[in-house]
């Protein structure tokens, strides 16, 4: 039996998911989208993607609907999740994607609309599990209601953490992403409430940032929790980042020894590379994290003590989704 999937808001994430589930073979069913934006714009931006390319599917408008490859999905513009028809559609699961309904209280909106579960897009405020799919998704119980998919960073560091410390043990460590800029970036110079380097222009610019994934990490792994922290570099990419970690190890390990651990625990979530890839290269991938073996490094201090240097990539968009899609039809199956 198909899973019926609504998606709440229609951007970046929101479309790459539609697309997601329509490319692969799966049980997920997309019945229903809410996003504010004007049905002609939401069809067409489902078809043409600078990044991804062209969507390969045949999408149209018939009347308030969206109707790809023959199907149709009933398009709605509500601006309060209270006010939508999730029970009369019999929805499973609601994809949160708008970037508003981030935590327990407000989610369940969702709930109160007649749907029987919530995945958010985006990491979660309270009291709510936080899953990296291939890391920790065997928490997710029957019994959940509303769950949160991490970060793309997240998703991108978590495996290669769980890695080294499953094997090693971590002390403690400090990861750098090296960031595509994303939508809530401007184009020129301008003014920014939050911090003035994020109102200059992204597609010039280097731009230091702030990140809470590293420090998500204990959300993911509870014995990490306070270990980890780190920042973000925002650069001219439209997608495609990765993350550099730095640990302090329990271990004494060579470069080859951290190379055979990624490598035995690679899985579709959690892929290893040995060829010299660079950020073009990994558009697309359809895993949350890419362990490039080929970056690996070691640094000895006179005392014997070891600084270990780790490298990740990932699609911030597509990689991030695949992997939530993995998890959302853990979630769905439970």
């Amino acid at each position: 039996m198909a899973i019926r999937v609504a998606i709440n808001g229609f951007g970046r994430i929101g479309r790459l998911v539609f697309r997601r589930i329509v490319e692969t073979d799966s049980n997920l069913e997309v019945v229903a989208i809410n996003d504010l934006t004007d049905n002609d714009n939401l069809a067409y931006l489902l078809k043409y993607d600078t990044a991804h390319g062209r969507f390969d599917a045949d999408v149209e408008l018939q009347g308030d609907n969206l109707v790809v490859n023959g199907k149709e999905i009933k398009v709605f513009e509500e601006r309060d999740a209270r006010d939508l028809p999730w029970g009369d559609l019999d929805i499973d699961i609601v994809l949160e994607c708008t970037g508003f309904y981030t935590s327990d209280e407000a989610s369940q909106a969702h709930i109160d609309a007649g749907a029987k579960r919530v995945l958010i897009s985006a990491p979660a405020k309270g009291d709510v599990k936080t899953v990296v799919h291939g890391v920790n998704h065997d928490v997710l119980t029957a019994d959940d209601k509303i769950v949160s998919a991490a970060s793309c960073t997240t998703n991108s560091l978590a495996p290669v953490v769980k890695v080294l410390h499953d094997n090693f043990g971590i002390k403690t460590g400090t990861m750098m992403t090296v960031h595509a800029y994303t939508a809530t970036q401007v184009l020129q110079d301008g003014p920014s409430r939050k911090a003035y380097r994020d109102g200059r222009a992204a597609a010039q610019n280097i731009i230091p940032s702030s990140t809470g994934a590293a420090k998500a990490i204990g959300l993911v792994i509870p014995e990490l929790n306070g270990l980890l922290d780190g920042g973000s570099l925002r650069v001219p990419t439209v997608t495609g980042s990765h993350t550099i970690f730095y640990s302090l190890l329990e271990k004494k390990v060579s470069v080859d020894e951290i190379n055979a651990a990624m490598k035995e625990a690679a899985n579709e979530s959690f892929a290893y590379n040995e060829d010299d890839i660079v950020s073009s290269d990994i558009i697309g991938f359809p895993a949350g994290s890419i362990f490039d073996a080929t970056l690996t490094e070691i640094q000895e201090a006179n005392d014997g003590s070891q600084i270990v240097k780790t490298v990740a990539w990932y699609d911030n968009e597509a990689g991030f989704v695949a992997n939530m899609v993995r998890t959302l039809e853990h979630f769905a199956s439970l």
